[in-house]
């Protein structure tokens, strides 16, 4: 294990305990001198204190996480390195407010918003996406209900739409049936869900797969059977305005749906059992292929950790509809995303899976799978969409992965070298660089030409 060194954290964890060092040494069962070696970063934490904690004061070890920690550090980079006329914060001091001060960290990344939310207000659709952010992807309240209704209605795995329409009929008096209509919105075969609690009727498109279909009725069963608890959720949030509360509502909806089709426990087994092949494990649990990589996104349960992922989808033109991280990878916010990624060469190659070993700036290693997914609802000429879905995760845990499988993790000098975005890359002589990194002084010289733009 590589040493941690966490000792304000603990400091500051006693302190908000209302403890002496002596009375957390005993809790602890470690001797005084040894907890004030912790404490002024002597010695590093330890895998058997951290257990001590989880299991003394019942702390989440995600409080002393590395990933935490490397997720701080890249939201400060891109805050400071956006500040106009700003000083120059170098790195080595980044990575010790990170480290010894997330607390204070935090509040300089949640000014930072607040004072862009008064220069421009951010779409509510951010705010849902940080939301989840925060929370590592994972949502333990949802999950763990869901679970337990999953059990309770025996709903059969990889094949839960029988089980969910008769629920939605037995206990709610809601009849599903599949069909089209016309709601003034767009084409008719563009609804995949409508639900008129009048009548207590729910429409299903018929273009859904038995997976989609299964999917839409948990969603629907959601607000119908969750609904305080997503309430209640979503006033925590504390979001701007009623369009984000509503967005709110619908992911932390689709997320119940996820983890009532994909139970955790078993879902988690499977996935190991099958060394994380995405493909094997959607047909084992009738869901396609970016629904299986979301949901392998969200595996976080302190006491069953899967392997944490960073999950997002991207079209041709590098906008991102969906991001979601487990782990500490990052990307910018303000300026596009790494053209070396693998995400855009799964255009080029559609249908097919591609792994790439990607390095970070910081040092860091991931393992990278992407593939193309496609939907459309008509026939020929009938609208149609096309997206690429990536999964990647630390080095560290790259064995666990089918994928891995003909990769040499130890070469690093083949690793892709990329970026969190151009405008806080450090990488100089990039050839694929958009544009020079920000807070840095551009060297603009006449008579030079340079192979890597903004050299």
């Amino acid at each position: 294990m590589k040493k941690t060194f966490m000792g304000v954290r603990l400091k500051r964890l006693r302190e908000e305990r209302g403890l002496t060092q002596i009375a957390l040494a005993r809790a602890l069962e470690l001797s005084a001198s040894y907890l004030n070696q912790l404490e002024q970063n002597q010695r590093p934490l330890t895998v058997p204190v951290l257990l001590k904690l989880n299991a003394v004061f019942g702390v989440d070890v995600q409080l002393f996480s590395e990933d935490d920690e490397a997720r701080l550090i890249s939201d400060l980079r891109e805050v400071l390195a956006d500040v106009p006329d700003g000083e120059s914060v170098a790195l080595a001091e980044i990575r010790e407010l990170a480290a010894n001060m997330p607390a204070v960290a935090r509040t300089l990344l949640g000014l930072a918003r607040r004072q862009r939310a008064g220069q421009g207000k951010p779409m509510p659709f951010e705010e849902v996406r940080d939301f989840f952010y925060a929370r590592h992807n994972h949502v333990a309240e949802i999950d763990e209900l869901a679970e337990r209704l999953s059990g309770n209605w025996l709903l059969r795995t990889g094949d839960a739409a029988d089980g969910l329409e008769k629920r939605l009929t037995d206990t709610h008096g809601i009849r599903v049936v599949r069909g089209n209509w016309h709601d003034g919105s767009g084409p008719a075969s563009e609804t995949q869900r409508r639900f008129d609690a009048r009548q207590k009727l729910l429409t299903l498109s018929p273009h859904l797969n038995t997976g989609q279909a299964a999917f839409q009725m948990a969603t629907q069963l959601a607000f119908l059977e969750a609904a305080p608890l997503i309430d209640a959720l979503v006033d925590q949030a504390r979001l701007s305005g009623d369009e984000a509360r509503r967005l709110a509502r619908i992911g932390l909806a689709n997320y119940f749906a996820g983890a009532l089709i994909l139970p955790y426990g078993q879902f988690l087994d499977q996935a190991e059992r099958l060394r994380y092949d995405i493909e094997l494990l959607g047909r084992s649990f009738g869901v396609g292929f970016e629904t299986t990589c979301h949901r392998l996104s969200t595996l976080q349960r302190p006491e069953a950790r899967g392997v944490p992922f960073f999950f997002v989808r991207v079209d041709r033109a590098g906008n991102i509809s969906k991001r979601q991280s487990a782990t500490d990878f990052h990307f910018s916010r303000i300026g596009g995303t790494c053209p070396l990624w693998n995400v855009y060469e799964a255009f080029a190659q559609p249908g097919r899976i591609l792994t790439q070993l990607a390095a970070m700036p910081d040092g860091r290693a991931y393992l990278w799978l992407a593939r193309t997914v496609s939907r459309g609802y008509g026939g020929f000429g009938a609208p149609s969409k096309t997206f690429s879905v990536g999964l990647g995760c630390d080095l560290r845990h790259a064995e666990r992965l089918v994928y891995s499988q003909g990769l040499d993790l130890k070469a690093a000098e083949g690793f892709t070298p990329i970026g969190t975005g151009c405008k806080v890359c450090p990488r100089s002589h990039c050839p694929q660089r958009a544009f020079p990194p920000s807070g840095n002084t551009l060297i603009v010289d006449e008579n030079r030409r340079h192979f890597s733009p903004y050299a």
